[in-house]
């Protein structure tokens, strides 16, 4: 059975009382009738009774609990933990930071870039868990002697990082010879000589690669 509407007035008179002294309201909810003791009054099914006013919104929980359930918030999902920060970051010599043709020595350029976009970027790191290095050179030369170059070229940037201070709980280096050029790089082979090596500068690289947790 649903819950009863009814008049104050009608009520009251079935109770054989004057409305003003059988029923009592609930502060701002006038959809339910009250007796004077302010409890909501309900028919002999145990159903509250409504006033004529009486919408969902001003449904309670004793009366209409499935309206006041779908009412209820919903929790709050959790927040989902913070991801932990980390310190990878990679890094390669460029423009007169290259090495020159032929060589595996860093130059000052060279040292210099080292110092600010490694070394620097290494005092954000909790720890380094993995530091590779490769060497790389342009396209003159035979593949042996290219591999060997960039090879030394790994272990000259290594050398120098060590040298800095700079620890990881494992370095490798690697040599990729001439088999990784710059993407972009263009240079004509029918250039001069002094001219396509020149060019090729961007190739005769190495690439730092750090791998860790952050502070």
């Amino acid at each position: 059975m649903k819950n009863t509407y009814f008049s104050k007035a009608l009520f009251a008179a079935a109770l054989g009382m004057s409305a003003s002294i059988a029923l009592a309201q609930v502060p701002n909810n006038d959809g339910y009738l009250f007796d004077t003791r302010g409890l909501v009054a309900k028919s002999g099914f145990g159903l509250c009774w409504k006033t004529t006013r009486w919408t969902p919104a001003m449904a309670i929980a004793e009366c209409d609990p499935e309206l006041k359930k779908a009412e209820a918030p919903k929790p709050a999902a959790p927040a989902a933990p913070a991801k932990p920060k980390a310190c990878n970051f990679t890094y390669s010599l460029q423009n007169d930071a290259t090495f020159a043709f032929g060589k595996a020595d860093l130059s000052a350029a060279g040292k210099d870039q080292l110092d600010k976009n490694v070394i620097a970027k290494l005092d954000s790191c909790a720890s380094v868990k993995l530091m590779l290095i490769t060497g790389h050179t342009d396209r003159i030369g035979s593949h042996g002697a290219n591999q060997k170059l960039s090879e030394k070229r790994a272990d000259a940037v290594k050398a120098y990082l060590a040298g800095k201070g700079a620890k990881a709980d494992t370095v490798e280096t690697m040599g990729a010879g001439k088999t990784q050029p710059v993407p972009g790089v263009k240079c004509d082979d029918k250039l001069p000589r002094k001219k396509l090596i020149e060019c090729l500068a961007p190739n005769r690289r190495v690439v730092v690669e750090v791998q860790g947790p952050g502070k």
